[in-house]
C-alpha cells in the first residue's frame, strides 16, 4: 500500500512523520530564498522552515504529553505543509481534561515567544542595523511566528484549539454531542468568513484553502461524534432488552433484536 508519509524518529515514544507534500513547501521556500538572496537567502529560508516546524512539533507535543496524563494514546504526530496533527486515540469527554489538553499546545508557543522576546524586540525596535540573513533576524522571525501560531490556534473555529476550548466550555452546560454540534456549526460559519477574507481582502489564497480544510475537518469530527453517540444508544438499548429478556418468563418468545 502506498504511504504518503515518511517516518522520521520518535519523540517521547511518539512517532514523528513527515507528509510527502512537505517537499513542495521546502522547494518553494528554497526558490523564494534563492530569488531574494541567492545562497544565503536559500539557506536562511530553509533553516527558518525547519525551525518553525520544530516549534510546530513542540506545540503538538504540548497536546500529546498532556493527553497521555489522562490515559490517551498518541501513536504519531504528522507534519503537513499547513501545520502539524497529533493523532489521539480519543478525546476525553471530561471538559476539564479536554480544556487542559487543548490549552497546552498554544501555551508552548507563548512560552517560546517569551524566550525569544529579547531578540525579537531588539531586531524590530532596537537601534542599529541587523543583517537580513543573520541568526538574530532568524530568531526574531521565529518569535513572531510563534506568537501568530499560538494566537491563530485560539480562533474559535472548530476543530482548531479555540474551537475545542469552546466545546469544552459548552459541554459543562449541555451534552457532549450538543456541544460538538454548536462548536462545529459556529466554526463552519467562521471558517467561511475567514476563507473569504483571506481570499478577497488579504489576497492570501493558501490561507483560504486552510480554512476550507478546517471547515471540512470540523464537519467530519461532528459526524464522527454523532456516529459514536448513535452506536452507544444502540448497544445500550440492546443491553436493556437483553436484561428484560433474562427477567422474563422463559416460556415467552425472545425479544427480537433492535434493527439499526
Amino acid at each position: 500500500m502506498l504511504r504518503w508519509s515518511i517516518n522520521l524518529f520518535k519523540v517521547f515514544g511518539i512517532q514523528l512523520e513527515l507528509h510527502a507534500s512537505f517537499a513542495l513547501l521546502l522547494a518553494y521556500a528554497a526558490y523564494e530564498g534563492w530569488k531574494d538572496g541567492a545562497g544565503p537567502g536559500l539557506i536562511w529560508n530553509l533553516l527558518l522552515i525547519v525551525l518553525f516546524f520544530g516549534c510546530v512539533v513542540l506545540h503538538e507535543l504540548g497536546h500529546s504529553l498532556t493527553a497521555r496524563r489522562y490515559g490517551v494514546q498518541v501513536p504519531r504526530i504528522l507534519l503537513l505543509p499547513i501545520g502539524g496533527m497529533a493523532q489521539l486515540d480519543r478525546i476525553p469527554r471530561k471538559p476539564s481534561a479536554e480544556l487542559l489538553i487543548t490549552i497546552a499546545g498554544p501555551a508552548v508557543n507563548f512560552v517560546l515567544v517569551a524566550i525569544l522576546l529579547p531578540t525579537t524586540l531588539r531586531v524590530f525596535f532596537g537601534r542599529g542595523h541587523v543583517p537580513e540573513y543573520s541568526m538574530s533576524s532568524l530568531f526574531a522571525q521565529l518569535g513572531v511566528a510563534n506568537l501568530l501560531m499560538g494566537t491563530f490556534n485560539l480562533l474559535p473555529v472548530f476543530p482548531m484549539d479555540g474551537g475545542r476550548i469552546f466545546r469544552a466550555m459548552l459541554s459543562t452546560q449541555t451534552t457532549y454531542l450538543r456541544a460538538t454540534y454548536w462548536a462545529s456549526l459556529i466554526g463552519k460559519i467562521l471558517a467561511v468568513i475567514f476563507a473569504l477574507l483571506a481570499a478577497f481582502v488579504f489576497n492570501r489564497p493558501l490561507t483560504s484553502v486552510l480554512f476550507i480544510f478546517i471547515y471540512w475537518a470540523g464537519d467530519m469530527e461532528y459526524r464522527y461524534v454523532l456516529r459514536q453517540e448513535e452506536e452507544s444508544r444502540y448497544y445500550d438499548e440492546m443491553a436493556r432488552r437483553a436484561r428484560e429478556a433474562l427477567r422474563a418468563d422463559p416460556n415467552e418468545p425472545p425479544v427480537p433484536p433492535l434493527l439499526a
